[in-house]
């Protein structure tokens, strides 16, 4: 079945990671409508697709060609198009950040609940191949994972750079419902502070998501602890406690990553990979640091990239690994040192949305991906409170 679909917003992935799998994938996909408040974006990407520009997304989703909407940027709008695709029962693809407030958005996830409708998140990190070839050795040759340790560190040209693709950096941010910078008493629009703040709350759920993801489970507690909050450079550190579970079978894991993600692949794996076991084993209770900060000023750019550290580095039972997204894994055992590269599998982009065009086109509905969204945001909102009492959170 090939979906119709619509549009709203390009963002900063378009280039990089939705345009060439929306090409690859044009077997699936029919891209008949854009809206987007970039002139030239919107019209190199109709001119691309041979779409139709469309002046508003409400107009697009009231359209009977348009099966589903990817909403792909976030703005000012924040849950408005997702909501008006609810009402006319389209599918939605959401990659317009993961900072959902668990109690003043409760609304709009009851909203999508209620609508019927397929709904996906968008979490780039679990669907690396580097992460999905992990997760074989986790239930092959490393075993449980003990500890996890993730760090990003992020520059101000990154923070500001869905702002700057949108117009001139000095425009005033729109903060979150409810909120506004500490230096700003009354209320008014910040200007880098808020968006500074937004995107390393993005950051942090997508990195407390993908340490959940790679555990296999949600933890049962939070500690946070946080360093001039009230300064345009800022650095979080979490730590996350998850409690012992009894394991899913190897084999159960082995064909999940395989059915479920498409890891598929003409590579052949290491001959020190052992076969998938059917005997489950208990895992072992897991502590995962997370840290994101901006403490390194944006004129020092060549102190910024200088040994930047492995996106995640996971201690197992039998063996420890180093990732470097998206296909670069380096683990050791006993045996030694083994290194795989991974750039010949399919791109992150193309995995996600294949996962959402079966998501769509399933008769078995599945909003774990909002559900998921919803969790790690919940968790960084323990740790925020974590980080004013200094006490440990139990979720």
């Amino acid at each position: 079945m090939k979906l119709r679909v619509g549009l709203i917003g390009l963002g900063d992935q378009w280039q990089s990671m939705h345009r060439p799998a929306l090409r690859m994938l044009n077997e699936r996909f029919d891209v008949r409508a854009i809206y987007c408040s970039v002139a030239k974006l919107a019209e190199n990407a109709v001119s691309d697709f041979q779409a139709d520009p469309v002046d508003g997304y409400r107009s697009m989703v009231a359209r009977d060609d348009i099966d589903a909407v990817l909403i792909l940027e976030q703005t000012w709008l924040r849950h408005l198009p997702a909501l008006a695709a609810c009402t006319h029962g389209k599918a939605i693809y959401w990659a317009s950040g993961l900072d959902f407030d668990p109690v003043a958005d409760a609304e709009f996830k009851q909203c999508v609940e209620d609508s019927g409708i397929a709904f996906m998140a968008s979490f780039p990190r679990r669907f690396a191949p580097a992460t999905l070839r992990l997760k074989e050795l986790i239930a092959t040759n490393l075993g449980a994972p003990r500890l996890l340790f993730c760090h990003k560190r992020l520059s101000l040209v990154e923070q500001q750079s869905r702002l700057s693709r949108r117009g001139d950096p000095s425009d005033p941010i729109r903060p979150r419902r409810g909120e506004h910078a500490p230096d700003d008493p009354g209320g008014s629009d910040s200007h880098g502070h808020v968006e500074a703040q937004a995107t390393m709350r993005n950051e942090l759920i997508e990195l407390i998501d993908w340490c959940s993801y790679v555990v296999g489970g949600s933890p049962s507690s939070v500690m946070s602890s946080n360093c001039c909050p009230d300064k345009m450079w800022d650095y979080r550190a979490l730590s996350l406690h998850f409690e012992p579970q009894p394991s899913a079978p190897a084999m159960q894991l082995g064909e999940s990553a395989t059915q479920a993600w498409e890891t598929n692949s003409t590579r052949s794996r290491s001959p020190l990979t052992k076969p998938f076991s059917a005997t489950p084993s208990p895992t072992v209770p897991a502590t995962a640091q997370i840290s994101c900060g901006n403490y390194i000023p944006a004129k020092w750019q060549e102190a910024i990239g200088f040994r930047p550290p492995a996106g995640m580095q996971v201690c197992c039972e039998h063996g420890v690994a180093f990732i470097d997204l998206p296909g670069t894994l380096v683990w050791f055992d006993d045996a030694g040192r083994h290194q795989e590269s991974l750039e010949s599998e399919s791109p992150v982009g193309e995995k996600i949305l294949g996962q959402f065009h079966r998501a769509v086109t399933s008769l078995v509905r599945n909003l774990s991906g909002l559900e998921d969204a919803f969790r790690a945001a919940a968790i960084l909102k323990a740790a925020e409170s974590s980080s004013i009492n200094g006490q440990r959170i139990n979720l």
